[in-house]
Protein backbone atom coordinates (compact mmCIF):
# COMPACT_ATOMS: atom_id res chain seq x y z
CA UNK A 1 0.00 0.00 0.00
CA UNK A 2 1.22 3.68 -0.79
CA UNK A 3 2.21 6.20 1.83
CA UNK A 4 1.04 9.79 1.32
CA UNK A 5 1.66 12.77 3.55
CA UNK A 6 -1.37 14.89 3.01
CA UNK A 7 -1.99 18.69 3.43
CA UNK A 8 -5.34 19.99 3.62
CA UNK A 9 -6.87 23.43 2.67
CA UNK A 10 -10.74 24.45 3.14
CA UNK A 11 -11.76 27.24 4.74
CA UNK A 12 -13.88 25.30 7.36
CA UNK A 13 -13.12 23.45 10.62
CA UNK A 14 -15.33 21.02 10.43
CA UNK A 15 -14.63 19.83 6.74
CA UNK A 16 -11.01 19.22 7.63
CA UNK A 17 -11.71 17.39 10.95
CA UNK A 18 -14.22 15.17 9.23
CA UNK A 19 -11.02 14.86 5.85
CA UNK A 20 -8.81 14.10 9.11
CA UNK A 21 -11.40 11.27 10.91
CA UNK A 22 -11.71 9.65 7.04
CA UNK A 23 -7.85 9.56 6.40
CA UNK A 24 -7.13 7.91 9.57
CA UNK A 25 -8.64 4.91 8.51
CA UNK A 26 -5.69 4.55 6.15
CA UNK A 27 -2.29 3.59 8.31
CA UNK A 28 -0.08 4.88 5.64
CA UNK A 29 -2.12 8.39 5.30
CA UNK A 30 -0.82 11.22 7.42
CA UNK A 31 -2.29 14.58 7.30
CA UNK A 32 0.80 16.55 8.25
CA UNK A 33 -1.06 20.37 7.75
CA UNK A 34 -3.96 21.99 7.34
CA UNK A 35 -4.84 26.15 6.17
CA UNK A 36 -8.26 27.82 5.78
CA UNK A 37 -6.24 30.43 3.93
CA UNK A 38 -5.26 30.11 0.31
CA UNK A 39 -1.90 32.72 0.80
CA UNK A 40 -1.46 30.00 3.79
CA UNK A 41 -1.79 26.87 2.34
CA UNK A 42 0.74 28.05 -0.68
CA UNK A 43 3.12 28.72 2.31
CA UNK A 44 2.70 25.88 4.14
CA UNK A 45 2.84 23.66 0.86
CA UNK A 46 6.14 25.46 -0.08
CA UNK A 47 7.66 24.39 2.99
CA UNK A 48 6.43 20.94 3.61
CA UNK A 49 6.43 19.56 0.25
CA UNK A 50 3.31 17.16 0.79
CA UNK A 51 3.26 14.21 -1.41
CA UNK A 52 -1.08 15.36 -1.81
CA UNK A 53 -2.81 18.45 -1.23
CA UNK A 54 -6.52 18.07 -0.78
CA UNK A 55 -8.27 21.47 -1.77
CA UNK A 56 -11.41 23.18 -2.27
CA UNK A 57 -12.06 25.65 -5.02
CA UNK A 58 -13.07 28.63 -3.10
CA UNK A 59 -10.42 29.65 -0.56
CA UNK A 60 -10.16 33.61 1.41
CA UNK A 61 -7.26 35.19 0.35
CA UNK A 62 -5.85 32.53 -3.04
CA UNK A 63 -8.80 30.73 -4.72
CA UNK A 64 -8.23 26.64 -5.07
CA UNK A 65 -7.63 27.22 -9.25
CA UNK A 66 -4.78 29.90 -8.81
CA UNK A 67 -3.25 27.93 -5.50
CA UNK A 68 -2.99 24.53 -7.70
CA UNK A 69 -1.00 26.61 -10.87
CA UNK A 70 1.08 28.05 -8.03
CA UNK A 71 1.75 24.49 -6.20
CA UNK A 72 2.65 23.00 -9.61
CA UNK A 73 5.58 25.18 -9.70
CA UNK A 74 6.67 25.32 -6.28
CA UNK A 75 6.20 21.65 -5.24
CA UNK A 76 5.87 20.12 -8.50
CA UNK A 77 6.09 17.05 -6.66
CA UNK A 78 3.01 17.88 -4.77
CA UNK A 79 0.06 15.96 -6.10
CA UNK A 80 -3.07 18.07 -6.31
CA UNK A 81 -6.98 16.91 -5.74
CA UNK A 82 -10.16 19.08 -5.55
CA UNK A 83 -12.48 17.71 -2.71
CA UNK A 84 -15.38 20.16 -3.44
CA UNK A 85 -18.78 21.28 -3.54
CA UNK A 86 -18.36 22.46 -7.00
CA UNK A 87 -19.57 20.36 -9.93
CA UNK A 88 -19.58 22.83 -12.63
CA UNK A 89 -18.05 22.30 -15.92
CA UNK A 90 -16.06 25.30 -15.88
CA UNK A 91 -14.73 24.60 -12.51
CA UNK A 92 -13.45 20.70 -13.50
CA UNK A 93 -11.86 21.28 -16.86
CA UNK A 94 -9.94 24.64 -14.83
CA UNK A 95 -8.71 22.25 -11.96
CA UNK A 96 -7.31 19.90 -14.70
CA UNK A 97 -5.37 22.67 -16.70
CA UNK A 98 -4.14 24.01 -13.61
CA UNK A 99 -2.33 20.50 -12.90
CA UNK A 100 -4.99 18.64 -10.62
CA UNK A 101 -5.12 14.66 -10.84
CA UNK A 102 -8.33 14.41 -8.97
CA UNK A 103 -11.56 16.01 -8.82
CA UNK A 104 -13.40 15.05 -6.38
CA UNK A 105 -17.44 16.03 -4.78
CA UNK A 106 -18.16 16.31 -0.85
CA UNK A 107 -21.49 14.66 -1.67
CA UNK A 108 -19.80 11.44 -3.28
CA UNK A 109 -18.90 7.93 -1.47
CA UNK A 110 -16.06 8.87 1.08
CA UNK A 111 -14.12 6.26 -0.76
CA UNK A 112 -13.96 7.86 -3.84
CA UNK A 113 -11.67 10.24 -1.78
CA UNK A 114 -9.59 7.55 -0.76
CA UNK A 115 -8.96 6.27 -4.32
CA UNK A 116 -8.39 9.40 -5.82
CA UNK A 117 -5.33 9.83 -3.19
CA UNK A 118 -4.65 6.43 -4.30
CA UNK A 119 -4.55 7.15 -7.80
CA UNK A 120 -3.00 10.34 -7.57
CA UNK A 121 0.00 9.07 -5.98
CA UNK A 122 0.71 6.76 -8.74
CA UNK A 123 0.21 9.84 -11.03
CA UNK A 124 -3.35 8.90 -12.57
CA UNK A 125 -6.23 11.53 -12.98
CA UNK A 126 -9.43 10.46 -11.17
CA UNK A 127 -12.72 11.93 -11.79
CA UNK A 128 -15.92 11.09 -9.05
CA UNK A 129 -18.64 8.89 -10.39
CA UNK A 130 -20.86 12.26 -9.68
CA UNK A 131 -19.50 14.09 -12.88
CA UNK A 132 -20.51 13.06 -16.54
CA UNK A 133 -17.48 12.60 -18.05
CA UNK A 134 -19.49 13.16 -21.36
CA UNK A 135 -20.74 16.69 -20.36
CA UNK A 136 -17.31 17.23 -19.56
CA UNK A 137 -15.64 16.21 -22.65
CA UNK A 138 -18.33 18.30 -24.48
CA UNK A 139 -17.46 21.55 -22.15
CA UNK A 140 -13.66 20.82 -22.94
CA UNK A 141 -14.63 21.31 -26.49
CA UNK A 142 -16.34 24.44 -25.99
CA UNK A 143 -13.32 25.98 -24.34
CA UNK A 144 -10.91 24.87 -26.31
CA UNK A 145 -12.45 27.42 -29.30
CA UNK A 146 -13.28 30.11 -27.06
CA UNK A 147 -12.02 33.32 -27.17
CA UNK A 148 -9.13 35.04 -25.56
CA UNK A 149 -9.79 35.87 -21.92
CA UNK A 150 -8.35 39.07 -20.39
CA UNK A 151 -8.20 37.37 -17.16
CA UNK A 152 -5.00 35.38 -18.50
CA UNK A 153 -3.18 39.21 -18.80
CA UNK A 154 -3.29 39.64 -15.31
CA UNK A 155 -0.07 38.82 -13.68
CA UNK A 156 0.16 36.66 -10.64
CA UNK A 157 0.23 39.47 -7.90
CA UNK A 158 -2.91 41.24 -9.75
CA UNK A 159 -5.06 38.42 -9.54
CA UNK A 160 -4.25 38.18 -5.97
CA UNK A 161 -5.24 41.62 -5.37
CA UNK A 162 -8.25 41.19 -7.53
CA UNK A 163 -9.75 38.25 -5.05
CA UNK A 164 -8.79 40.26 -1.86
CA UNK A 165 -10.65 43.87 -3.03
CA UNK A 166 -13.56 41.18 -4.58
CA UNK A 167 -13.41 40.15 -0.73
CA UNK A 168 -13.88 43.55 0.76
CA UNK A 169 -10.57 44.12 2.19
CA UNK A 170 -9.15 47.83 2.24
CA UNK A 171 -5.61 48.61 0.34
CA UNK A 172 -4.40 48.56 3.99
CA UNK A 173 -5.44 44.99 4.77
CA UNK A 174 -4.90 43.67 1.46
CA UNK A 175 -1.12 45.06 1.80
CA UNK A 176 -0.74 43.92 5.39
CA UNK A 177 -1.92 40.39 3.67
CA UNK A 178 0.65 40.63 0.77
CA UNK A 179 3.55 42.16 2.97
CA UNK A 180 3.10 44.71 0.29
CA UNK A 181 2.39 48.76 1.11
CA UNK A 182 -0.92 50.05 0.12
CA UNK A 183 0.05 52.22 -2.72
CA UNK A 184 1.37 48.96 -4.32
CA UNK A 185 -1.99 47.58 -4.12
CA UNK A 186 -3.78 50.33 -5.91
CA UNK A 187 -0.99 50.54 -8.39
CA UNK A 188 -2.00 46.91 -8.84
CA UNK A 189 -6.16 47.69 -8.31
CA UNK A 190 -5.56 50.30 -10.91
CA UNK A 191 -3.45 48.00 -13.51
CA UNK A 192 -5.80 44.94 -12.93
CA UNK A 193 -8.95 47.11 -13.73
CA UNK A 194 -7.57 49.03 -16.58
CA UNK A 195 -6.88 45.78 -18.43
CA UNK A 196 -9.94 44.30 -17.60
CA UNK A 197 -11.72 47.48 -18.90
CA UNK A 198 -13.69 48.05 -15.35
CA UNK A 199 -14.05 51.57 -13.84
CA UNK A 200 -15.64 50.96 -10.20
CA UNK A 201 -15.06 48.81 -7.12
CA UNK A 202 -18.72 47.09 -7.85
CA UNK A 203 -17.72 45.89 -11.19
CA UNK A 204 -15.03 44.40 -10.02
CA UNK A 205 -16.91 42.38 -7.69
CA UNK A 206 -19.56 41.37 -10.29
CA UNK A 207 -16.48 40.49 -12.14
CA UNK A 208 -15.11 38.27 -9.73
CA UNK A 209 -18.72 36.77 -9.11
CA UNK A 210 -18.84 35.99 -13.07
CA UNK A 211 -15.20 34.46 -13.41
CA UNK A 212 -16.09 32.08 -9.92
CA UNK A 213 -12.83 33.94 -8.35
CA UNK A 214 -15.76 34.01 -4.83
CA UNK A 215 -19.23 32.59 -4.40
CA UNK A 216 -21.95 34.98 -3.28
CA UNK A 217 -22.49 33.13 -0.37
Amino acid sequence: MLSASIFLADEHPIVRLGIKTLLQSEPKFQVVGEADDGQEALRQVERLKPDVLLLEVMLPGLNGLSLAHRVQKRSPNTRVIFFTMYSDEAFVVEAFKNHALGYVLKRSEPQNLIEAIREALLNRRFLCPNISQRALSNYTKKTNSAPFDLYDTLSPREREVLQLAAEGLSAAEIGKRLHISPRTVEMHRANLMRKLGLRRPAELIRYALRRGLMSMD
